[in-house]
């Protein structure tokens, strides 16, 4: 095994990219498991408990998602999926399980390690915030959880009670991206019919007071028919530049 601190798990049931990918991420330091089946996977998981998984949602006994649903009861571990399956409904149903990220085949090398540095950023920034007097940074954005204050580039954001919940909910699962399902159960209880709307209603309020120009939002990444992206803590605020409004 590597010298990273950092153990990964891949999931996946083509020994072709499963070598790959463990010769890959072996190069860049990081300790590696691999499974070649849902089952299997899990009892990797639950015998080594890992920093990180890759999973394939085809596993020859059950599908991924049935990975990532067990994997949520019992742990917050960021899952990345890395799937041929490219539709919307298969990246949401995947992301409302529990992922935190979504790659389709085929992928760039370069683009699967970013995301994986950034997801294991995000989960060492949701642990940091876990304290009495947790704050979350991201470029010039940064929130006061215990004051439940707002700023941007040292300018206080006067945002309401809605919008700050908002951000709130995003800041605290930073680098992931949620569904608009899932921010909406989050934010009003998924029992409004309209709560995706209020939800883009909302995110643009925000925009404008965060002082964004269309077009450029360094905080908030919109993924189109899935939902929102908040810049993970770790200088991730200026990858997510230039990133496609409403």
């Amino acid at each position: 095994m590597g010298n990273n601190r950092f153990k990964l798990l891949i999931v996946e049931d083509e020994a072709g990219i499963a070598s790959f990918l463990e010769a890959l991420l072996k190069a860049n330091g990081y300790q590696v498991l691999t499974a070649c089946s849902c089952s299997a996977g899990l009892s990797l998981f639950a015998s080594h408990m890992p920093d990180l998984v890759i999973l394939d949602l085809g596993l020859p006994d059950r599908d991924g998602a049935d990975f990532i649903r067990t994997v949520r009861r019992e742990s917050a571990a960021p899952i990345v999926v890395l799937s041929a399956r490219s539709t919307e409904p298969d990246k949401v149903q995947a992301l409302d399980a529990g992922a935190n990220d979504y790659i389709t085949k085929p992928f760039g090398n370069a683009e699967l390690l970013a995301r994986v540095r950034a997801a294991l950023r995000a989960a060492r920034q949701g642990e940091a915030q876990a304290g009495p007097g947790a704050r979350f940074c991201a470029g010039g954005l940064a929130i006061d959880y215990e004051r439940r204050l707002v700023s941007v580039d040292g300018r206080e954001v006067k945002l309401t009670q809605t919008e700050y919940n908002i951000v709130c909910f995003l800041s605290l699962h930073a680098g992931r991206v949620m569904t608009y399902a899932a921010i909406a159960r989050a934010i009003w209880g998924g029992t409004d019919a309209g709560s995706t709307k209020k939800l883009q209603v909302n995110m643009a309020n925000i925009r404008k007071k965060f002082g964004v120009r269309p077009g450029g939002n360094p905080y908030i990444r919109n993924e189109l028919g899935v939902g929102y992206r908040m810049a993970d803590g770790d200088g991730g605020a200026k990858n997510a530049a230039g990133n496609k409004e409403d």
